[in-house]
């Protein structure tokens, strides 16, 4: 991952830390928390650009879609950021960790056929 996105992360986290009146437990609960609040986000802009609400109708774009997506990315981080300042270790582990699980999944087995 850039490592730009990384510095960014930790500026947000700096930030919220600066602002942040409430005890570091509770804290780190409530952004572990948003990303609860953000993927409700991505499904009311996913039920808004499909028109699934006949009342509404189509509120959003498949645009809205994707910035709410990475709004879910960017909670994710930060949430990682304050559980871990080694959360750029942590996230590349899991990465190569899933990368190696999938790439597994994907090896023909013994006989030819494939999976």
């Amino acid at each position: 991952m850039d490592s730009r996105i990384w510095e960014s992360v930790d500026h947000l986290v700096a930030w919220l830390d600066e602002e942040s009146r409430l005890p570091s437990q509770e804290e780190r609960l409530l952004r572990i928390l948003k990303l609860s609040e953000e993927v409700g986000e991505v499904g009311a802009a996913v039920i808004g650009a499909t028109g699934q609400n006949p009342r509404k109708g189509v509120t959003h774009s498949w645009e809205d879609v994707q910035h709410e997506l990475c709004d879910v990315v960017f909670s994710a981080l930060v949430a990682l950021r304050t559980l871990t300042p080694d959360a750029a270790r942590v996230f590349a582990e899991r990465l190569a960790y899933v990368e190696q699980r999938s790439a597994a999944s994907r090896r023909e087995p013994e006989g030819g056929q494939e999976v």
